[in-house]
C-alpha cells in the first residue's frame, strides 16, 4: 500500500487546521474589540457558523450533491472545521445519532458532552490550583 495518500491526507488536515485556528483566533479578537468581553460573542459566532458550515459541507459531500475529493473533505471538515470549532463535530455527531434513530444515545451524548465538559473544565481548574 502506498504511503502517498496517507501523507496527502495529513497535509490536507494540517493546512485546514492552520486556517481554522487562525480564523478562530482573529474572529475572537475582532468580536472582543467590537463588542467587548462581557459575553463570549466570538465563541458563540464561531460555534454557530461552524455548525452551519459542517451541516452544509457534509451534506454536499455525503449526499454527493458535489464530487469532493477525500483530501478536500479532510481539509475542510476535519482540518478547518475541526480546528475552527469542535462544537460543529459535536452537532454533527448528535444529528447523526438522531438520524440513525438512536435517540437514547443522542440524548446521552448531547447532554453528557455538555454536562461532563463543564464539570471537567471545573475539575481542571481545581487541579491546576492544587499545584500552586
Amino acid at each position: 500500500m502506498s504511503k502517498a495518500p496517507a501523507m496527502r491526507n495529513l497535509i490536507a488536515i494540517s493546512l485546514g487546521a492552520i486556517a481554522g485556528a487562525l480564523s478562530r483566533y482573529y474572529l475572537t479578537l475582532w468580536f472582543a474589540q467590537r463588542f467587548g468581553t462581557n459575553f463570549p460573542y466570538g465563541t458563540f459566532f464561531i460555534n454557530i457558523t461552524g455548525c452551519l458550515a459542517m451541516g452544509f459541507f457534509v451534506t454536499l459531500a455525503l449526499e454527493q450533491v458535489m464530487t469532493i475529493s477525500p483530501e478536500i473533505r479532510l481539509l475542510i471538515a476535519t482540518g478547518f472545521l475541526g480546528s475552527y470549532t469542535t462544537f460543529s463535530t459535536y452537532g454533527l455527531d448528535t444529528i447523526t445519532l438522531l438520524g440513525d434513530r438512536r435517540f437514547g444515545l443522542a440524548v446521552i451524548y448531547w447532554v453528557g458532552s455538555t454536562l461532563f465538559g463543564i464539570i471537567s473544565v471545573h475539575l481542571g481548574v481545581g487541579l491546576a490550583k492544587l499545584i500552586k
